[in-house]
């Protein structure tokens, strides 16, 4: 996998902008094509709410692509988000190989 320094397209912008927005589906439209609250859809538009495997799943059953698709744009920013926080990255690097010490 490639990182770079730029952040990468987050899963509600990814939702927002490449898929409701051509089709002009509203939020509870969304919601309601998934089976869940418009709550569930804002939070996941906005970055509140990561994407799940069920979440990824009912995507790629509303929008005819794969579960893949979603899961592995959330795994590309969680990755992004860890490699750029220093905290994170600090409890990162205090990690070590079993039997090297």
């Amino acid at each position: 996998m490639i990182l770079t320094k730029r952040q990468p397209v987050s899963a509600g912008e990814m939702i927002t902008e490449e898929f409701m927005a051509p089709q002009e589906i509203t939020q509870v439209q969304l919601a309601a094509a998934m089976g869940v609250s418009r709550k569930t859809v804002n939070e996941l538009c906005t970055g509140k709410r990561a994407i799940t495997v069920d979440t990824a799943l009912m995507l790629a059953k509303v929008f005819g692509n794969t579960a893949h698709f979603w899961l592995n744009l959330q795994q590309r920013n969680d990755l992004w988000e860890a490699l750029h926080s220093p905290k994170r990255m600090d409890r990162i690097n205090r990690a070590r190989p079993i039997g090297k010490q």
